[in-house]
């Protein structure tokens, strides 16, 4: 893919859709194509999170293990969704296992890379955090949810 064909990509993502045209640039410096294969791991609860993807095709399940139910779903992303928040705040550590449910295409970034884009480029790190914290606050919800069932 080249970088004009990963502009087009980024631009119609719904996390950087409306970014302007300098900012995606900036992103598709550092942006790769990815696969996973079914029932791979792109993260694992606790484990250094080293990358922020995409979802272009197929579903993510996120789980949390628990020690007396094992893995507890949370919530399921796919087309159209990110997978990743981890990479922006200390410690850098994955919140939830994310485990491709089916074949899974994407878009994927270098956390470190990334961080470091968006404190050179203080525009990019505001837009990409106001992006964030929307589906953050949705992850929070539907881990609430969650936890709500499994004490009742």
């Amino acid at each position: 893919m080249n970088d004009n064909e990963m502009v087009e990509h980024l631009a119609r993502h719904p996390l950087l859709n409306g970014l302007p045209r300098p900012l995606l640039q900036s992103l598709a410096a550092g942006a790769k194509a990815f696969d996973a294969d079914t029932n791979e791991y792109l993260g694992r609860h606790g484990a250094p999170s080293h990358a922020f993807y995409l979802i272009r095709t197929g579903h993510v399940a996120l789980e949390i293990p628990t020690p007396n139910r094992g893995l507890v779903p949370i919530q399921t992303i796919g087309p159209g969704d990110i997978l990743g928040w981890s990479w922006l705040v200390p410690p850098h550590r994955w919140q939830f296992d994310c485990r491709a449910k089916e074949v899974v295409h994407g878009i994927m970034f270098d956390a470190a890379w990334l961080r470091d884009r968006c404190e050179s480029d203080h525009e990019l790190g505001f837009q990409l955090i106001k992006r964030l914290v929307y589906v953050i606050a949705n992850r929070l919800a539907a881990t609430r949810v969650q936890l709500l069932d499994l004490y009742q």
